[in-house]
């Protein structure tokens, strides 16, 4: 991607590669006079319902933001305005890995999709679109207090470690959503994806800590109330993007509960209005419990527990020595001793050595292409752990580079063999590695046989820290850099080219306020060409309306669209919805926000 476009952001400028790939370009000129139209629509309704129960000023946080009413935002115009408040943002393709987006939020920066729902998806979507990321997400993010909830957790987040069938999961979404915005969708790839979809969800076993911490993003970031029980007001994006449910949520039948580090046992349901929201007084009580959980995960806690987390999610992880010496690869094995501590780890294919998150030079996964295995503890006799050793104290105990040694662990594991190599960092010993070397434990059971080559011993007393993926994502990942070019390049036909010149034509009107005497020329080409449009009637009814003109025209649109509601059922809430706004304006209240 020679032409990376950081938008002159700080924030987006220090992205790392392995997330870098994943940006696409918005190409703003895609968006259709009909896309613009439905983000002006939602972003009317939302603020209309939002200036009451949002818990910022709605329009003050989207100024902020970089954001309007009116228009689709454009990215370049997001970082400029974000970038004061030092966050950024960016446009992806659909659903990217929850730890890629985690890490995202840890730059703070903002993950945008840059497609926007169909008309025909207006009050919700499966898929995410710029409506939700953009209008949800970023008009809190000028908040200190949320903002860096935000980039903590996604730190924590970027961490977390993954059930194996956490990435099915991850899969099964992504494709069904893919397959639902198609336009040639086949109805029996839809069921069949959405079957898989639903036994995966329905099997997942014990929760993951990134299935738990999904939860606590849930009932905060996206579903989240701030306030009291009585009165809340809501922060969360899912409720703000969502016309549907920011109306339903208050009610009394959606029980109102205090956020507290017990809402992790409340699993949650992507495709059904919530039974419950959780309330929270301040955005650092967000902080505190989220504190309170991480304490509780493998990169905090280290030893066999979570070593074996990392043999349960059978994809890449990292286990860090005491010594600071980071092992990424998949994990297999472990060996524990008699008071279940840690005596040694295995990974299975490609594995990498690091030191804090910066691979050590000949330790890569070429180099370790075949796993890497190593003994963990103390030896036999001593008074403190190996990494602390000098190279005196080393010479003392007869490992001198060049020089035959014999090693005896706590565990009973043996090495044998002849001092190639000491790798030391910060005043840690990381690392000896042997030649003509035999590895074996306290039954004779054979870990490493000379003939195998250069054997790397890796030290450090104790496993200290397991998190999901490498240490040096840059270094180990395959970063595919993916092209720009794939954004779908939609063909419309002739008759939605005229909607959509239909669409403009009323926007120049109303912007401009000239030309007024086409618009009943436009609202009988809808009626006789475009009989399942109701949004461009309604544009051209709230410009009359507010002009006080064409009363004939007014009362002929007005019954037009009432007799739409009562026959399109799809289309009922929308059009009593977009009336709504019309005869209760939204615009004088902009100025006192």
């Amino acid at each position: 991607m020679s032409h990376f476009n950081d938008f002159n952001n700080a924030q987006v400028t220090k992205l790392p590669n392995h997330l870098k790939q994943f940006i696409v370009d918005q190409n703003y000129e895609k968006y259709t006079p009909i896309d613009q139209a439905v983000w002006r629509y939602v972003m009317r309704q939302n603020y209309s319902y939002l200036k009451n129960v949002a818990y910022y000023p709605y329009i003050k946080g989207l100024q902020r933001a970089g954001l309007s009413i009116e228009h689709i935002p454009d990215l370049q115009t997001m970082n400029d305005n974000l970038g004061k408040i030092g966050w950024g943002a960016v446009t992806v393709d659909g659903f990217i890995p929850p730890a890629a987006f985690m890490e995202y939020q840890a730059y703070r920066v903002l993950v945008i999709a840059a497609d926007i729902r169909q008309i025909n998806h207006i009050e919700y979507t499966p898929a995410p679109d710029i409506i939700h990321e953009s209008a949800g997400h970023a008009p809190i993010i000028a908040d200190t207090d949320y903002n860096n909830y935000l980039s903590y957790f996604g730190s924590i987040g970027a961490k977390a470690m993954f059930s194996a069938k956490d990435f099915e999961l991850y899969e099964a979404i992504r494709k069904l959503s893919i397959l639902k915005e198609a336009v040639d969708a086949d109805e029996f790839q839809i069921a069949k994806a959405e079957k898989e979809l639903r036994y995966i969800s329905e099997n997942m076993g014990e929760p993951s800590e990134m299935a738990l911490l999904g939860r606590l993003h849930w009932w905060t970031v996206e579903y989240g109330l701030i306030g009291t029980l009585e009165n809340p007001k809501i922060y969360g994006a899912g409720l703000l993007s969502s016309i549907g449910e920011s109306a339903t949520c208050m009610q009394n039948d959606v029980e109102k509960l205090w956020y507290n580090i017990d809402t992790i046992n409340y699993a949650y349901d992507i495709t059904k209005p919530q039974p419950q929201l959780f309330v929270t007084e301040t955005f650092q009580n967000l902080i505190d419990v989220l504190e309170t959980f991480a304490n509780t995960m493998a990169f905090r806690k280290g030893g066999t527990e979570s070593v074996m987390k990392a043999i349960a999610c059978k994809n890449v992880a990292t286990a860090v020595y005491s010594s600071g010496l980071q092992v990424s690869g998949v994990f297999t094995d472990i060996g524990v001793g008699t008071k279940d501590e840690v005596t040694f780890i295995k990974t299975t294919g490609p594995s990498a050595l690091a030191f804090n998150g910066k691979q050590l030079k000949g330790h890569g996964k070429d180099y370790h292409a075949d796993g890497f295995s190593s003994p963990v503890g103390r030896l036999k006799g001593s008074v403190k752990a190996l990494e602390d050793y000098s190279l005196a104290e080393l010479q003392a105990i007869g490992i001198i580079t060049g020089e035959k040694t014999e090693l005896v662990f706590e565990s009973g594991i043996k090495i044998i063999g002849v001092v190639n190599n000491i790798i030391t960092e910060s005043n840690k010993l990381l690392l000896i590695a042997f030649k003509d070397c035999t590895v074996t434990e306290s039954n004779g059971n054979i870990l490493f046989k000379p003939e195998w080559g250069i054997y790397d011993m890796a030290i450090g007393e104790a496993i200290v820290s397991v998190f999901n993926g490498a240490a040096d994502k840059d270094a180990y990942e395959e970063i595919t850099l993916i092209s720009n070019e794939k954004t779908h390049q939609i063909t419309y036909d002739n008759k939605t080219l005229k909607l959509h010149r239909l669409y403009q034509t009323v926007r120049e009107i109303r912007e401009s306020s000239e030309g007024l005497d086409k618009l009943a020329e436009i609202f009988a080409q809808l009626k006789s060409n475009h009989r399942q449009d109701w949004l461009c009637a309604l544009e051209i009814l709230e410009i009359i309306y507010h002009k006080k003109i064409y009363h004939q025209l007014e009362k002929e649109i007005q019954v037009y669209l009432e007799i739409k509601a009562g026959r399109e059922l799809d289309h009922t809430k929308l059009i009593s919805d977009g009336l709504h706004v019309i005869k209760n304006p939204v615009s004088q209240l902009i100025v006192e926000d």
